[in-house]
C-alpha cells in the first residue's frame, strides 16, 4: 500500500471520542483515534492517527501539549488509568494499564511500558525498550532504576482518577 493509500484510509476515519469525559477545544484529534470511557485530552494536545491507530484506555488522561503519533507498522496503545504528563511525546509505543509518563518524557517506537510503571520527567525511552510492571524508569537513555512500592503503584492509579474529576470540571465549564 502506498503512503497516499494509507493516508486516505486513516484520514477518512472519524475519531471516536463518544466515551471521553473531556476533549479540549484546541486539542487536535485526527484519524483512527479511539478514546475510552471517562478519558480526557487536554489543551494543545495532538493525537494524529494518519497511518495507524491510537487507542486511549478508560479513565486515562492526555495532558496539555502532548504529542501522540505512530509509524507504518505500529500504532499507540495507552491502557486504562494512565496519565500522560504535559509535553510528553508518545511515538508508536504501548503503555500498559496504570502508567504515568512524566512531563516532557519521550517514548519511541515499539517501546512497551509495563503496567503501573512511572517514566520520569524528561526521560528518553529508546526504540524497543521494555520494562516489567511496577518499574521506575528514568534517564536519557532511560533505564529501570528500581521497582515501585505497592503504595507508589496505587498512587499512579489515583492520579488518573483525580484527572477524571479534573476533566469533568473542565467539561462542565463548556
Amino acid at each position: 500500500m502506498t503512503v497516499q493509500e494509507r493516508l486516505a484510509r486513516f484520514l477518512g476515519k472519524t475519531p471516536d471520542v463518544s466515551g471521553a469525559r473531556f476533549v479540549a477545544d484546541n486539542a487536535t484529534v485526527v484519524g483512527d483515534v479511539r478514546l475510552g470511557p471517562a478519558s480526557s485530552v487536554f489543551y494543545g494536545a495532538v493525537l494524529r492517527a494518519d497511518i495507524n491507530s491510537i487507542v486511549i484506555g478508560a479513565r486515562s488522561n492526555v495532558q496539555d501539549n502532548v504529542v501522540i503519533h505512530l509509524s507504518d507498522d505500529a500504532g499507540v496503545k495507552v491502557g486504562d488509568d494512565c496519565t500522560v504528563g504535559h509535553g510528553a511525546i508518545l511515538h508508536a509505543c504501548t503503555l500498559e494499564d496504570g502508567c504515568l509518563v512524566g512531563m516532557g518524557a519521550t517514548i519511541l517506537d515499539r517501546a512497551r511500558i509495563g503496567s503501573r510503571s512511572l517514566v520520569g520527567a524528561n526521560s528518553l525511552v529508546t526504540q524497543g525498550f521494555t520494562c516489567p510492571p511496577g518499574s521506575l524508569v528514568l534517564g536519557s537513555p532511560a533505564k529501570v532504576v528500581r521497582t515501585l512500592s505497592a503504595e507508589e503503584q496505587e498512587g499512579l492509579v489515583k492520579m488518573a482518577a483525580k484527572y477524571v474529576e479534573v476533566a469533568a470540571a473542565h467539561a462542565a465549564r463548556g
